[in-house]
């Protein structure tokens, strides 16, 4: 692939992903989170920091090296907690990729009431 201009890319990744229901980052080699779209800034993301810090389970069978390697799209399906997840790993260019998992926001969703239904039954 040829050069690319981060700013272009930058401004193109927002075009495309921005208004995506899932959390979508735009990543370099080094793992670092170049730019994030609606839903990813919603639950406080952050341009900046390394994407594959925190659990290491859920890093577990990264594709990131080599979708760049080979310049295609990997794929890899998983069921986290009776939540499938369908994650991608899209090259764009030599140097970065897009990084997205369908169904992380189902499985927060479900978090998110399991922890409500804590709270609820210790007041109870």
């Amino acid at each position: 692939m040829e050069a690319v201009n981060k700013e272009e890319l930058v401004r193109a990744f927002h075009l495309m992903w921005d208004n995506y229901p899932e959390m979508v980052r735009l990543i370099d080699r080094k793992f670092n989170i170049i730019a994030g779209n609606t839903a990813f800034y919603k639950v406080g993301g952050q341009d900046g920091v390394k994407c594959n810090t925190g659990d290491p389970a859920f890093h577990k069978g990264c594709q990131a090296m080599n979708a760049l390697k080979t310049q295609e799209t990997k794929t890899k399906s998983s069921e986290v907690e009776g939540v499938t997840w369908e994650t991608y790993w899209i090259p764009v260019s030599d140097d970065y990729y897009v990084h997205f998992t369908n169904g992380f926001s189902a499985y927060i969703a479900k978090k998110m009431a399991e922890a409500a239904a804590d709270r609820q039954s210790a007041e109870s």
